[in-house]
């Protein structure tokens, strides 16, 4: 098997050709990706359900919309907490209850008092399931063509306004790729 370089903390952004309807247009955070496999949530499938509703002590720390996200197709029974810690890229040591995954970007124990990450945390998303690859799955979708793989900014995982996400990381990207963005959402009605 070939070596794998690590996408951890990398956005994977849906190409206009990518089929499967649980990824359309979806921007994923990689949590971890390495020979076993790969891991991440989807930053911008905001569901009705409210944090306050399935985890009330996080519900305050949760960015707007204050809602859980649709993580991914997998384990829809479970929840992950990402959140950013401002200045969390040094050496320093990472809060209790928080687990460095790539620079500002962490795990959260959701188990943990929430009182004690509150003067922490920057950011926070709760996210219901997860999208999973086995080994080699993601290499070769991304052989077939149905992922960007870009730079992910702190600012991602709680942007504000989740419908438009897959637009705006597209945006800031240099060249062709900006103009992706463009793309419509129903290229028959050109």
């Amino acid at each position: 098997m070939t070596e794998v370089s690590s996408l951890t903390g990398r956005l994977l952004v849906a190409t206009p050709a990518l089929a499967d309807p649980n990824f359309d247009r979806a921007v994923v955070l990689l949590l971890d990706h390495d020979e076993e496999g790969s891991l991440g949530v989807v930053l911008n499938r905001p569901t009705p359900v409210g944090v306050g509703d399935i985890l009330e002590g996080w519900a305050g720390l949760a960015g707007e919309p204050g809602v859980v996200f649709q993580g991914g197709p997998v384990s829809l029974d479970s929840a992950l907490g990402v959140a950013v810690v401002p200045g969390g890229t040094g050496g320093e040591a990472a809060p209790l209850g928080w687990r460095r995954v790539y620079g500002a970007i962490g795990l959260v124990d959701l188990e943990a008092p929430p009182e004690l990450l509150a003067a922490a945390l920057g950011s926070l998303r709760i996210f219901a399931g997860y999208a999973g690859w086995g080994p080699g799955q993601l290499e070769d979708e991304l052989l077939e063509g149905a992922w960007y793989v870009v730079e992910s900014e702190p600012g991602d995982i709680a942007y504000p306004v989740p419908e438009r996400l897959w637009r705006e990381v597209l945006r800031r990207q240099r060249g062709e790729l900006a103009m992706v963005a463009t793309y419509p959402d129903d290229p028959s009605l050109n």
